[in-house]
């Protein structure tokens, strides 16, 4: 439980499923589906367990493209959700900053190549 708290803090920008649905103007089960189709992750958070997606996983114009294949690189390296949520999320000094506002940058190549070395 702690970690999930640790991850929650690391992250700090949450959205319910129904708020990404109406972000995305799209209806509730369009989100569990682009999360089954690997477009996006959620992480159960709080003590009632509650399904939430990073509010950075969105842009003004809908969902962060560069995400799914990056989604896709790291599940191939063996990482589980939370796992790729706190790698995208953590400060990495050789970028700098977080691979999520790299990704978010356009910089998705150099994200890949880092997130392909994970699973060497």
């Amino acid at each position: 439980m702690n970690q999930t708290r640790d991850l929650e803090n690391l992250v700090g920008s949450w959205l319910t499923l129904p708020d990404v649905a109406e972000r995305l103007d799209v209806i509730v089960t369009r989100v569990h589906k682009m999360i089954k189709d690997r477009q996006l992750l959620d992480i159960r958070l709080g003590n009632d367990r509650i399904r939430y997606i990073p509010a950075a996983f969105l842009m003004e114009s809908g969902l962060l493209k560069p995400l799914r294949g990056t989604i896709t690189v790291l599940e191939d390296a063996g990482f589980d959700e939370e796992q790729i949520v706190r790698w995208l999320f953590t400060e990495d000094e050789s970028l700098p900053g977080r691979p999520i506002d790299a990704l978010r940058a356009g910089r998705k190549t150099e994200i890949r190549r880092r997130a392909q070395a994970m699973g060497w």
